[in-house]
């Protein structure tokens, strides 16, 4: 059995929600509230849920990019949420990012080149020939060309800029990437390609990796376990063959019914949600999703479900299978 790199024990993250004239703290947006997972070193945990579910904010707090309000992040047996600094430093050579916007994430006055090799500096890896040397051998090995080294993020692609967010993060050989909706942003026929690479190079470098889309069709591709997440909480986490062909939570029943079949021959049921997505400042009580539920029970109003074992390693949260 894999070891695992990463165990999330009830972590939660709250923003604090402040009015009036003195800021008064009057309610707090309960983004993650009390997610528990882990991820084995060589895998791909796919993360998956409608947008504003706490699916990014999950992804920087795992890294403590945002500071977690309780729980617990362990890293190989170790909780990071109790580091200082020095600490964290030593964590980001082995826990990386790759983000959502490859716009925003670059800094427009550096090149490309300057952008890759950063995290090197910072962490005093090689002498200044070394640096160059591996920052080339980044560039090709994510598809880009040696003359992007010295061009500005303007002057490239949506996928060429995606590559150099791939290449940064590689740059100092983590063990685990966080890829936090790395192909919405881009067209289809470059996310193919950027899919292709992140996967390529896990069986490269046996990187394990938490891959946040809100595309289940997406997550299906590459990851080997997934976890369904809804308004801050998880509903479902199973294998992929497992979710794909016994879903168990209606919500993720929904989210499949949602993906279009390659076979324009075959029909599949579209299962259609009402109303929209609660807040997340005040959440309904007993089940999160009963507000939405084609299958909803009177308990389900006023009784939480708990995250359990149903059928091996298949967890899911709904009273339908109590």
């Amino acid at each position: 059995m894999s070891q695992r790199l990463i165990e999330v024990e009830n972590l939660k993250k709250y923003y604090p929600v402040t009015a009036g004239l003195l800021s008064r703290h009057v309610a707090d947006v309960k983004a993650v509230d009390g997610v528990s997972f882990s991820i084995s070193q060589g895998e791909t945990l796919g993360l998956v849920g409608e947008s504003g579910c706490g699916k990014s904010s999950l992804g920087r707090t795992l890294l403590r990019l945002e500071e977690p309000t309780a729980g617990r992040v362990l890293y190989k047996g170790d909780d990071i949420t109790i580091w200082d600094r020095r600490q964290l430093k030593g964590l980001r050579k082995e826990a990386q990012m790759i983000f959502q916007d490859p716009q925003s994430s670059l800094d427009p006055r550096m090149t490309i080149g300057d952008s890759i090799g950063e995290a090197l500096l910072i962490h005093g890896i090689g002498d200044e020939k070394e640096r160059l040397e591996r920052v080339a051998e980044l560039l090709k090995r994510v598809g880009l060309e040696p003359e992007h080294v010295s061009r500005y993020p303007h002057e490239l692609s949506g996928g060429q800029k995606q590559r150099t967010g791939i290449a940064r993060a590689l740059a100092v050989n983590p063990r685990i990437i966080v890829a936090d909706e790395p192909v919405s942003a881009l067209d289809v026929s470059v996310q193919a390609q950027i899919l292709n690479l992140i996967m390529d190079l896990q069986r490269e470098f046996g990187l394990a990796y938490l891959f946040i889309a809100h595309d289940l069709a997406v997550i299906g591709q590459v990851s080997d376990r997934i976890v369904v997440m809804y308004l801050g909480q998880i509903i479902e986490l199973a294998g992929r063959s497992e979710l794909f062909e016994h879903p168990l939570h209606p919500y993720t029943e929904a989210l499949l019914s949602a993906i279009l079949l390659p076979n324009p021959h075959q029909k599949r049921q579209k299962i259609s949600l009402s109303g929209e997505v609660p807040s997340p400042v005040e959440p309904p009580l007993g089940c999160r999703f009963h507000t939405r539920c084609p299958k909803v029970m009177k308990r389900c109003g006023w009784e939480q479900p708990s995250l359990r074992p149903l059928a091996g390693d298949h967890l899911v949260s709904c009273h339908l299978y109590d």
